[in-house]
């Protein structure tokens, strides 16, 4: 297939003409799941998983936050994310508050501990995301999140 070629009729899985390789859904399922399998093996070293990280990473931007907004921030449902919170509070990461403004709501803050963690998480899994990256130039990669964020909002 030619790279001037219209692909997007190869990638329509109703079509005859389809194409594995031309459909985006795949290719994104392919780069989600090896940069879990790299990320893994690099959060195993520091003691923590793949749901742990998106949590702390989550709460490291800003903190306290509800349950529920971690949750559609991981991409992990309530009960998943409920489940998350529960075994990094019994690990020290993490402090459960009901809110201020609405008691029915749960907020999770990050402790020391916890804020240790993700500094230690950052610095494991930085040199995975430079090698990501590798050969991207500036344009590139706000392209990428500019096509990836379109891909999302059509989605809704």
């Amino acid at each position: 297939m030619a790279s001037s070629e219209d692909l997007r009729p190869y990638g329509n899985p109703g079509s005859d003409a389809f194409r594995l390789e031309a459909y985006p859904f795949y290719l994104l399922n392919r780069v989600a799941n090896r940069y879990n399998l790299a990320i893994e093996a690099e959060l195993r070293k520091i003691g923590i998983d793949i749901p742990t990280w998106r949590v702390l990473m989550i709460l490291g931007e800003r903190q306290p936050l509800a349950i529920g907004q971690i949750a559609k921030s991981a991409v992990i449902n309530l009960s998943t994310t409920m489940r998350i919170i529960e075994r990094m509070s019994d690990a020290g990461l993490v402090t459960t508050a009901p809110s201020a403004q609405d008691g029915r709501v749960t907020e999770v803050s990050l402790t020391a501990k916890g804020e240790d963690t993700l500094a230690e998480a950052r610095q494991v899994t930085a040199p995975l995301y430079e090698k990501i990256i590798r050969g991207f130039s500036a344009r590139d990669f706000a392209r990428t999140l500019e096509l990836l964020n379109r891909l999302y909002d059509n989605l809704v």
